[in-house]
């Protein structure tokens, strides 16, 4: 009798799933149906109307192949823009694990420009090494800035960032002991929680420092300026992935406390004009870096880049005139292989000189001049790991910004979602429940473990090379591959160049 219950039981069992089968079936081909006919009547994609329903999985494809290629097909050293090597490293050293390797490099040594540091015969001993050299900015400020680091981080803004990602860059550059630069978006109280040294960024749109009619509000300056984290002032023209074009803050980023900060509406684009209103040329960039060194009493510089050195002699010449203490304090060299939130493909693709040209172009030019020790050089640009921080003290910079590495030490993955509000580590997004896995006590330790592996590791080339710390190197110390097996010494690319006041005194009685 059990049995025969049993049996009427799993009878039924089995017809129900089968009849759910069939429904399922049935569903799954009517929607087959549907899709066929809608592809086939369209003339949008031909793809889809020439291969109803199959045309359909090219783009799913697509769009996998964006998350699957760096786990499965692509090689440690072959991608974009920042390879599966680098970003372990990086990984690796914001956690405090072990980063050494083994067996041998899989660097290709051959890849024309390839950095190759020169070793001195006899290795320095660490009693014979010291920690950097400071670099001081702003002589005839008030207030000057100076800082042992070899390393800052370099203009993202709260915006462009999320809250928790913010706080904690703040935190870890005090635990670093670096400086933190705001980006065009203004100062928030994120940046300000580490008690960090600041760089307050200044954007066309003036962000922060504007009047309701966009217009320069010099009260908010020095309202800014009187605070003691904020070092320097930094009057941004350009950024390496989109030169010519102002930032851009899509609206679904835009809320309510960035608005506030940016003095901008709630949910509408952020989008600064492509310079600056108040300056057209030389003598109006001199006149406005004039204007901020006293309103801020700090030292005031600007960032740009930079692909033709002519107008930077033509400046250089209207320093001399006006005297070197009108001078800018410093100039930030964005590369245009740098990084943003958003940019135009062709500008970020094809317009502006990468660092590894524009750094040591402008060095020479400011040494010819007689203004390389008046005038501090920064450089950002991909600059991520001590082999390429290395590459620009070698090439003649005063300090070194580095911005994506440190979203690497947040967590970022290169999921290339910066512009959408999607990130999935909740570091470029607003999306609350997003930022919940963004800890900014945890990943402001992480933060300062990789400025320690990036200043150990700098330190380690300094030293091979012969030299007691990385800003004692020299181009004669950094060698540049040819692709063909050999290479050749950047001071032979770059020769290095002395002052030459005469010239500078013809130029001038000629113009």
């Amino acid at each position: 009798m059990e049995m025969n219950i049993l049996s009427l039981f799993t009878m039924k069992g089995m017809a129900v799933l089968s009849t759910v089968f069939v429904m399922l079936v049935g569903i799954a081909i009517l929607v087959l149906f549907v899709m066929f006919i809608l592809d086939i009547s369209q003339t949008r994609d031909a793809v889809r109307h020439n291969f109803p329903v199959i045309g359909r999985f090219r783009g799913l494809f697509i769009h996998l192949g964006e998350f699957f290629r760096q786990y499965f097909f692509a090689m440690d050293r072959e991608e974009m823009p920042f390879n599966r090597a680098e970003r372990r490293w990086i990984y690796r050293s914001s956690a405090g694990i072990d980063n050494t390797v083994a067996f041998g490099s899989t660097r290709n040594l051959n890849v024309p420009g390839m950095p190759i540091f020169v070793n001195a015969p006899y290795a320095l001993l660490d009693e014979e090494t010291r920690t950097a050299a400071p670099v001081s900015f702003g002589p005839y400020c008030k207030h000057p800035y100076e800082t042992s680091a070899i390393i800052g981080i370099s203009a993202m803004s709260y915006g462009a960032l999320s809250k928790p990602a913010v706080r904690a860059l703040s935190l870890g550059a005090k635990r670093a002991g670096i400086y933190l630069n705001t980006g065009e978006g203004g100062l928030s109280p994120w940046h300000l929680e580490g008690d960090c040294d600041i760089i307050f960024q200044i954007g066309t749109a003036k962000y922060g420092v504007r009047k309701k009619d966009g217009s320069f509000d010099e009260e908010k300056l020095k309202e800014i300026a009187a605070r003691p984290q904020v070092k320097m002032i930094e009057l941004k023209f350009s950024q390496g992935a989109k030169p010519g074009k102002g930032g851009l803050l899509p609206g679904v980023k835009v809320s309510r406390d960035i608005a506030e900060i940016r003095g901008i509406p709630e949910g509408k684009p952020s989008i600064s004009p492509n310079r600056h209103r108040e300056i057209n040329n030389n003598e109006e960039l001199l006149d406005f870096i004039n204007y901020l060194q006293e309103l801020a009493e700090k030292p005031v510089g600007f960032k740009m880049v930079i692909s033709d050195v002519e107008w930077l002699k033509d400046l250089c010449l209207r320093i001399h005139e006006r005297g070197e203490q009108y001078a800018p304090d410093f100039i930030t060299i964005d590369g245009g292989d740098g990084g943003t939130g958003a940019a135009p493909m062709p500008l970020m693709d094809n317009v502006g000189l990468p660092v590894r040209e524009s750094l040591p172009a402008v060095v020479d030019v400011l040494t010819l001049y007689g203004l390389r020790q008046r005038i501090k050089v920064i450089v950002s640009g991909k600059l991520i790991t001590p082999a390429e921080v290395a590459w620009a003290y070698c090439a003649g910079a005063d300090m070194v910004n580095g911005a994506r590495g440190f979203m690497f030490a947040l967590g970022c993955i290169q999921a290339l979602k910066c512009n959408r509000n999607t990130c999935p580590t909740g570091i470029t997004t607003h999306n609350e429940r997003l930022q919940s896995g963004l800890d900014p006590i945890d990943r402001a330790e992480r933060v300062k473990n990789y400025v320690g592996k990036i200043c150990y590791g700098t330190g380690l080339i300094s030293h091979s090379c012969g030299v007691p710390e990385p800003r004692s190197l020299r181009r004669e110390h950094c060698r540049i591959s040819r692709g063909d097996g050999t290479s050749v010494p950047l001071s032979t690319i770059y020769p290095p160049v002395a002052p030459d006041k005469d010239y500078v005194g013809k130029v001038v009685s000629r113009n």
